[in-house]
C-alpha cells in the first residue's frame, strides 16, 4: 500500500512539473506572457489582423508577496498526502518567495483529522509535511530553508467529528521561522 501511495505521490510531482512550461520573458520581470488574438476588423473598418497575437508580460509577484495576503494552508483528503492542483498556486508563491530570498526559513507543519491512532496519524501528518516540502524544493526552494514537522491530530483547527471539521484538520501550515 505505502508502494502505491509513494508511486502516487511521484506522478503527482511529475505531473506538476510537466505542466508549468518556461516563456521568455522580457528583461528581468517575473512574469508570464499571455497571447491575446486582436480583434477582426468589419466590414467598414479597413484591413484584417486575424490570426495575429499580441503578447502582453503579466506580473505574478504583484500583490503575491505580501505574506499576510498569502494563503498559508494546504488541505488533504481523506487517508491522503497528495498535494492536490487547487493548492498549486500557494506551493509556487512560497517556492517564488524562499528561492528569492535563501536567508528566509519556513516551518510546515503537517496535521491530520481525529480518526486513527496517535501513531497512524503522526507518520500522516509527516508525509503531508513533506510532500509539501518537496514540491517546494521541486519548484525551487532549497531543503535547508524548510522543516517539515506533524503534530498529527494534537492540534485541530477545527472541534467536532463530522466531515466538516475533519475537512479542516487535514491539512499542512506553511509558518516563517
Amino acid at each position: 500500500m505505502n508502494a502505491i501511495k509513494t508511486i502516487v505521490c511521484v506522478v503527482a510531482s511529475a505531473a506538476l512539473l510537466t505542466a508549468c512550461s518556461s516563456v521568455p520573458l522580457d528583461g528581468n520581470k517575473a512574469g508570464v506572457a499571455t497571447a491575446t488574438q486582436t480583434q477582426v476588423g468589419g466590414a467598414e473598418g479597413g484591413s484584417s489582423t486575424a490570426g495575429t497575437n499580441v503578447v502582453k508580460s503579466v506580473d505574478l509577484t504583484q500583490g503575491q508577496t505580501d505574506n499576510a495576503k498569502m494563503q498559508r494552508v494546504i488541505y488533504f483528503d481523506f487517508d491522503s498526502f497528495v498535494v492536490k492542483d487547487e493548492f498549486r498556486g500557494t506551493v509556487d508563491a512560497h517556492a517564488k518567495l524562499l528561492s528569492a530570498d535563501r536567508s528566509k526559513r519556513l516551518s510546515i507543519e503537517g496535521h491530520t483529522d481525529e480518526r486513527g491512532g496517535r501513531e497512524y496519524n503522526l507518520a500522516l501528518g509527516q508525509k503531508r509535511a513533506e510532500a509539501v516540502q518537496r514540491a517546494l524544493v521541486l519548484l525551487g526552494a532549497s531543503d535547508k530553508q524548510i522543516e517539515a514537522v506533524s503534530f498529527g491530530k494534537e492540534r485541530p483547527a477545527a472541534p467536532g467529528s463530522d466531515e466538516a471539521a475533519w475537512a479542516q484538520n487535514r491539512r499542512a501550515e506553511l509558518k516563517t521561522r
